[in-house]
This record gives C-alpha cells, sequence and structure tokens, in this order.
C-alpha cells in the first residue's frame, strides 16, 4: 500500500524537526510527506530548506485556510493520486522505528478497515491480571491498571463509562484510548485520537474533517471519527507506539480550552446521539458538574493554579453558554 503523512503544524518549527528525524527512521518511509503550515511567520519553512527529507513537500496556507481542520481538508486535496492510505501526526509527536510498518500491516491484516489510530506510550503502570481487581482499577483484555482519582470518583458516583476504550456511551464521557493495554494487539473502536490516526483514502470521497471546530479544534478528531464508524470499522493497534510531547506553543489559552472542553464536548455527543434519552442528559450534565469540581479543586492541589481557575471558569462560561444556544 501506498501511503502518505501528513502534518498540520503551526508555530512549532522544532518540535516539528523532532517528528521528522524520527520519521527519517522508520522501517516503512511515506511514499509522500506533505506539510501543512498555518504560521503566520516563516521559522518553519527556513529550517525546513535546511535540511532534506525524502518525499516532502511544503504548504504554506493563508488566513482562510488556517486552523486544524482547514489545514487537514487542505492537505487532503493535495495528495497523490496514486496513495491508498492518508496518515495524520501532530507536529509534537515522536515516532517509534516500526510504527507506520505496524500501522499499514493492520489493513492487510482487516481488509475492510476504513481507519486505524497509533497507540500513545505513557507513564501508566499496567499489570498483567493475577489477583481479584480493586475497585480503584481498570481491567481490560488480562491487564489491569490504577484508575485515576476522577475515574475513580466517576465510578464511585456511578457515572464511569459502560462501554469499553475507544466508544462513547450514551451519556458521553468515554474511556479514552489510553485505556487500551500495552498488549501490542488490536482492537475494534468507533473513535481514536486525530494525532496519530490513518484512514483510507477513499474515505474522503464521502466525509472530510468540519470546519466547525475553529483553530485548536479540541474533538475534532472524535466528530470525524463517529461519523467515519457509521461508515466502517476503525481499529487501534497497540503495537503502533509513539510519545506525544505535548509542546505548549500554538495552544489556547486555558480559558477558551475550558469553554472548548464543554461546548465541543457537548457537540460530539450529538454527533452520535441526536436525540439522548432523559437519563442520559441528567448523566451528562452531571459528569460535566463534577469534572468541573475536580477542576476548580486542583487550584488547591496543583502548583498551576491560574491554570486550574481560569480553565474552570471556561467551564462554566461553555456550560452556561449551552443553556444560551446549543452547538449545531
Amino acid at each position: 500500500m501506498k501511503f502518505s503523512l501528513i502534518i498540520c503544524t503551526f508555530k512549532r518549527p522544532r518540535a516539528l524537526m523532532k517528528l521528522l528525524n524520527s520519521v527519517k527512521e522508520q522501517i516503512l518511509y511515506p511514499d509522500e510527506i506533505l506539510i501543512i503550515d498555518g504560521s503566520p511567520d516563516d521559522e518553519t519553512e527556513t529550517i525546513l530548506k535546511a535540511e532534506n527529507f525524502s518525499n516532502l513537500k511544503y504548504y504554506r496556507v493563508d488566513a482562510k485556510n488556517r486552523g486544524l481542520t482547514k489545514q487537514r481538508n487542505y492537505g487532503i486535496s493535495k495528495i497523490g493520486n496514486y496513495i491508498d492510505i492518508i496518515c495524520f501526526l501532530d507536529d509534537d509527536i515522536i515516532l517509534t522505528p516500526s510504527y507506520f510498518k505496524n500501522l499499514i500491516a493492520t489493513y492487510h491484516k482487516n481488509p475492510k478497515a476504513i481507519g486505524v489510530g497509533g497507540y500513545i506510550i505513557e507513564d501508566t503502570e499496567w499489570h498483567l491480571k493475577s489477583k481479584e481487581t480493586k475497585s480503584n482499577q481498570f481491567e481490560f483484555d488480562g491487564f489491569v491498571r490504577d484508575l485515576g482519582s476522577r475515574h475513580f470518583l466517576r465510578k464511585k458516583m456511578r457515572l464511569h463509562p459502560n462501554v469499553p476504550p475507544g466508544y462513547m456511551p450514551d451519556f458521553s464521557n468515554g474511556y479514552s484510548i489510553s485505556f487500551l493495554p500495552p498488549s501490542g494487539n488490536t482492537y475494534t473502536v468507533e473513535s481514536f485520537m486525530g494525532g496519530v490516526a490513518s484512514y483510507r483514502k477513499e474515505l474522503f470521497k464521502k466525509i472530510n474533517f468540519s470546519t466547525y471546530f475553529k483553530g485548536y479544534g479540541l474533538y475534532e478528531d472524535m466528530d470525524f471519527c463517529l461519523r467515519a464508524s457509521k461508515l466502517g470499522q476503525l481499529y487501534v493497534n497497540t503495537a503502533a507506539k509513539l510519545y506525544h510531547e505535548h509542546d505548549n506553543s500554538g495552544r489556547p489559552n486555558r480559558y477558551k480550552y475550558g469553554k472548548m472542553v464543554i461546548k465541543n464536548g457537548w457537540y460530539v455527543w450529538r454527533v452520535k446521539y441526536s436525540d439522548p434519552s432523559f437519563n442520559s442528559t441528567l448523566k451528562w450534565h452531571a459528569t460535566a458538574f463534577l469534572l468541573t469540581l475536580i477542576r476548580f479543586s486542583n487550584v488547591l492541589t496543583t502548583s498551576r493554579k491560574k491554570e486550574a481557575l481560569t480553565e474552570s471558569l471556561g467551564r462554566v462560561a461553555g456550560w452556561w453558554g449551552l443553556l444560551i444556544k446549543k452547538s449545531r
């Protein structure tokens, strides 16, 4: 299979170079690499001209095409006709050498797959199950990990997800892909992170990334995956491993981020469940209220007190905003 890599970037030239250097070390190298740069300056373009990466094409977009979903759609329009698979990576990712080899192999093993996500290596400690799982632990596929305080409290209040990781409960707020164990296995899902994603090119003849999501585009990946999962099966291959460095450059301020958590979270929930039951709606709001309280408590428990406060206020503003005008 021929595959292309699209990297949308915004004011992160050094992080981008780390990613490209890890791409250079891949066992299976992309047939084309498209850099879609939304930066208002030319620092990224300058640093790329000083390097030599095979199959790389650089595009600088204007303000009209700036923003994560717009840049992705722009990149898709520039893909070669010979490409079968389109891969997307955030610009602050670092790949392990076998990432693309294992990712593309998933399509060969699962011919009906329309999308495959990679697996981010985190600090979470997983253990093979050897005894009964405790109430503050999570079990999946023979592996066990501790629940964080947020998920443990949700479990105590009966607001924890009742579906596997990568699926959305009827009240939203499911287990993320990080709750899949590092088993090396491939799992069926209905959503994965957009910054470590890949899809068959033919999928984009039917759907594209939604421009509802402005700029940073929080949850734009879930929106796309939920719509894509209605057209075919998505997978996550936990053998396709990488690191996410969470570069702070180009991120929105915490108040705007907090508003997006609520507003965009509500939006993607209604993408999956257009007419939720009263009980599901009640649980969605109860979960949003609980998570906002937990974020407020971080003002006392973390060193980044200002960030915790401004994000919490943003969540409250987003929540009240839903009462005035719901996202469509």
